[in-house]
């Protein structure tokens, strides 16, 4: 039996008043009128949502001993709440498989395969499953953009997926767009080309390209609905 996964949920948390971003690890966040340092749960740019004066919601961590005693998890933009935790982005998937797939006998995260460790194996009685999760937390007009930096590491994933079609899996790239009400998602051509590229001809090749959209509140996060994909 493959094992049980719970709803992704957040607890201690509060609101605070983003202020600067000292480096990509940290952000100053005021919170009750003083500056905390902040671990910020994504290496990303996020230069459209961590603005001057930003909503933040943060998570107290119960570990006296951590350097930082707050996990910064989410963010006001406009209208839309994003989860920024790229850290739960394959948590949310696990938890969605059962949706995906049927009759599953083994999940394996973090599962090694040719030159690369992919997010998620899953087997079913029939088949082999190869998964790649990739959180989305760039949004232009109503549009869901990934990347919103260069990820030569994202191509190559893309290129051994391929491969894995060829040796009798079946792959798939899935983005997991963190926040709700997009009208679709596209590959960021303008930041990165050659991913765009790539995710095109991997979708001829036999790979499956999914987006999904997500359920987001200040203390959860779960997948909501298929999101339609441009290439």
């Amino acid at each position: 039996m493959p094992p049980v996964f719970f709803a992704m949920k957040y607890s201690n948390i509060i609101k605070g008043k983003f202020k600067s971003r000292p480096n990509r690890f940290i952000a100053v966040v005021e919170i009750d009128g003083a500056d905390e340092i902040c671990h910020v749960k994504n290496t990303g740019r996020c230069k459209e949502l961590l603005t001057e004066n930003a909503v933040v919601y943060l998570s107290i961590s119960d570990n006296p001993n951590r350097k930082t005693k707050y996990d910064l998890i989410a963010v006001e933009k406009g209208d839309l709440l994003i989860n920024m935790d790229s850290q739960i982005v394959n948590h949310v998937c696990i938890e969605y498989l059962p949706k995906m797939f049927k009759d599953i006998v083994t999940i394996k995260p973090e599962y090694k395969y040719g030159n690369s460790r992919f997010d998620i194996f899953v087997e079913t009685k029939s088949e082999k499953i190869l998964i790649e999760c990739k959180g989305v937390t760039l949004e232009e007009d109503g549009t869901a953009l990934f990347p919103d930096a260069p990820t030569e590491r994202g191509v190559k994933h893309l290129n051994e997926l391929q491969k894995a079609v060829t040796e009798g899996y079946r792959a798939f790239a899935v983005f997991v767009i963190q926040m709700n009400g997009v009208k679709c998602f596209m590959p960021n051509k303008k930041t990165h080309p050659q991913f765009a590229d790539a995710l095109k001809k991997v979708a001829e090749n036999g790979v499956n390209i999914l987006a999904y959209d997500c359920n987001v509140t200040p203390n959860s996060i779960s997948i909501d609905k298929t999101i339609p994909i441009c290439l």
